[in-house]
C-alpha cells in the first residue's frame, strides 16, 4: 500500500498533550537533532540534557556552563551540538564524548547560534546590539554587513541550504548576503497598512521547501517564498504568500517555526502558554493548544518528522501529539469487530490455489520467477535533501547508554556519568574519581576560551533573558530620614552583635 498517499489524508498536526520531560532542572531553550530522535534541552544551571525522544528517557547530561543556556543548535550529522550561555560564551561539544571541543567568549551577550545547513566547520552568532558574525572553528569571524539606515538590533538566519543569510532589523528592513563574500543580493522592507515599518523580531526557515516566515513585532506573521525575494532583487518590494495573526487576542508571539513538512506553521504565544498552527497553503487556524493558565512560554520545536510540538514554560518541557485511536474496523470491507469469541469454521476450499466451482481458465498463470532485490536499501525521502540522492551515513542517531552497575569487579570500566549521579559514600567515590581520571581529561579541563573581538561592540550589556537591569539604570534618590534611622539601627545592631 502506498504509505505517503495513507498519510496525505491524515492531519500532520498535534492535537492534545502528550506528557512532559521533567530535566530535574529548569528548562529554557530546546532542540531537535536532524532526524529527530535526540532532543537537547539547556537548563538554567548550565547544564544540557539529551533526551532519547524514542523512549522518552534521559541518554546524557553534559555539565556545560556555569550560567543559564540561553540557545543551542545541531550540526547536520548530529554528531556535534553549539550551546550559548549568559554568560557570553558559546561552546561546541561533542555528543558522544561529552567533552567540550571549542569555547569562544564574546564581549555582548548572544542571541542566537546556528550551525551551517550543510557544514560542521562554520556557525552563525547573533550578538546583542551588534551585526550578525559568521565564524569557523578556529575563531576567526566575519562580519555580515549592515544596511546604511539599520540599528544594531540584528537577527540573521542561514537559508535551508546555507548559500544565503537573511538578516533583519529594528527598521523593518530585511537583507540577503551570500555566505561565502557576504554580498548583498536582495532586500525589502516589511510595512504594515499604513506603510510604517515594524520591527523584526526573528526569521526561521522551512526544512523542505523555500519557504521563511518574518516575525514581526505588528504581531503579524508573514510567509515568503525565498526564490521570489532573489528575483526582485535590491528594494525589492515581495508580497507575502500568508500574513498570520490572532485576530481575536492581538497576541505577541515568543517564538514561530514550520512543521517538518513546511505545510504548517505554529507560533507561541509570548503572554501565556498557547500554541497557534496554521495551514500554509490555506492560511487558516487549524488548532489552538493551550498549556497550563498563567505560566510564560519560552521555547518551542517541531519534531523534524512527526507531527510533535515540544514546548517550554515553568522549567518543564511540553509534548503535544496526536491521539492513536485504533479503528480496527478500517482493515478489510468484510472485518467485523466482536464482543467476545466466536468459534471459526473453516471453508474446506479456504486455502486452495483454485477455488472450487471455478475453472482453471479464470486464474492466471503464475509468472516466471521474478528477482526481488532484498540487500539494497533505499533512502528515507523525509530525511533527504531535494539535491541529495542518499541518506548521511554518518549521522548520529541514538545514543549508546552504559550500564550502571552498583559493585563493579575488578578491572570493570566504570561508567563517569552514573557515578556522578548516583549517591554513594565519600570513599568509594573517590576511589572512582582517583580511578577516572587521565591526562586527557585534565588537558581538557584546563581548555582556554578564544577571545572573539568584536568592533563597536557594547561591552556593559545584560542578556535579557536574565532580567537584570543595568546599573547605571537604576535611579538614585537621597535616602529620607526614616531610612537613615533604620540604617542607623541597623549598624548599631550590627556592633551590638560583634
Amino acid at each position: 500500500m502506498n504509505l505517503e498517499l495513507l498519510e496525505s489524508f491524515g492531519q500532520n498536526y498535534p492535537e492534545d498533550f502528550d506528557g512532559t520531560l521533567d530535566c530535574v532542572s529548569i528548562a529554557i531553550t530546546c532542540a531537535f537533532n536532524r532526524h529527530g530522535t535526540l532532543l537537547a534541552v539547556g537548563c538554567n544551571d548550565g547544564r544540557l540534557v539529551l533526551w532519547d525522544f524514542l523512549t522518552r528517557g534521559i541518554a546524557k547530561i553534559i555539565n556545560a556552563h556555569v550560567h543559564p543556556v540561553c540557545t543551542l543548535s545541531w550540526s547536520r550529522n548530529g554528531h556535534k551540538l553549539l550551546s550559548a550561555a549568559t554568560d557570553n560564551t558559546v561552546s561546541l561539544w561533542d555528543i558522544l564524548t561529552g567533552e567540550v571541543e571549542k569555547t569562544f567568549r564574546f564581549p555582548s551577550p548572544i542571541l542566537k547560534v546556528q550551525f551551517h545547513p550543510r557544514s560542521s566547520e562554520k556557525f552563525l552568532v547573533c550578538p546583542m546590539k551588534h551585526a550578525a558574525v559568521t565564524m569557523d572553528m578556529e575563531g576567526s569571524h566575519k562580519q555580515v554587513p549592515l544596511d546604511e539606515d539599520s540599528d544594531m538590533n540584528i537577527v540573521a538566519s542561514y537559508n535551508r541550504r546555507g548559500n544565503y543569510i537573511f538578516t533583519g532589523n529594528a527598521k523593518g528592513k530585511v537583507c540577503v548576503f551570500t555566505e561565502d563574500e557576504h554580498k548583498l543580493k536582495a532586500s525589502f522592507r516589511v510595512t504594515t497598512g499604513n506603510l510604517n515599518t515594524t520591527a523584526i523580531k526573528s526569521i526561521e526557515f522551512a526544512r523542505r521547501g523555500d519557504c521563511f516566515l518574518v516575525n514581526s513585532a505588528d504581531r503579524v506573521i508573514r510567509v515568503y517564498e525565498s526564490v521570489e525575494v532573489l528575483e526582485f532583487g535590491k528594494d525589492g518590494e515581495p508580497e507575502p504568500i500568508q500574513k498570520l495573526q490572532d485576530l481575536v487576542n492581538k497576541t505577541m508571539w515568543k517564538k514561530c517555526c514550520f512543521s517538518g513538512d513546511g505545510e504548517f506553521i505554529v507560533a507561541g504565544s509570548a503572554k501565556q502558554h498557547s500554541l497557534y498552527i496554521w495551514e500554509k497553503s490555506v492560511g487558516n487556524l487549524v488548532k489552538i493548544l493551550h498549556g497550563t493558565k498563567g505560566e510564560l512560554l519560552l521555547d518551542v520545536a517541531w519534531h523534524p518528522v512527526r507531527p510533535i510540538i515540544a514546548s517550554i514554560s515553568s522549567g518543564v518541557v511540553s509534548v503535544w501529539a496526536q491521539n492513536q485511536v485504533e479503528n480496527w474496523s478500517a482493515f478489510a470491507p468484510d472485518f467485523k469487530e466482536l464482543d467476545e469469541n466466536v468459534e471459526y469454521d473453516e471453508r474446506e476450499s479456504e486455502f486452495d490455489i483454485e477455488e472450487e466451482g471455478k475453472a482453471k481458465e479464470d486464474f492466471k498463470e503464475e509468472e516466471e520467477d521474478v528477482e526481488v532485490d532484498v540487500t539494497t536499501v533505499e533512502p528515507i525521502q523525509v530525511f533527504v535533501s531535494s539535491d541529495e540522492e542518499d541518506e548521511d551515513d554518518d549521522a548520529l542517531m541514538y545514543l549508546p547508554v552504559a550500564p550502571e552497575i552498583d559493585e563493579p569487579e575488578e578491572g570493570w570500566p566504570v561508567n563517569t556519568e552514573s557515578t556522578q549521579q548516583t549517591e554513594e559514600p565519600v570513599q568509594r567515590t573517590e576511589k572512582r574519581k582517583t580511578s577516572q581520571q587521565t591526562p586527557e581529561s585534565a588537558k581538557k579541563s584546563k581548555l582556554k576560551p578564544l577571545d572573539v573581538d568584536l568592533e563597536n561592540a557594547p561591552l556593559d550589556e545584560i542578556h535579557p533573558l536574565l532580567n537584570v537591569k543595568k546599573p547605571n539604570e537604576k535611579v538614585h534618590k537621597k535616602p529620607s530620614t526614616k531610612t537613615k534611622q533604620k540604617s542607623g539601627k541597623s549598624d548599631r545592631s550590627k556592633h551590638k552583635g560583634d
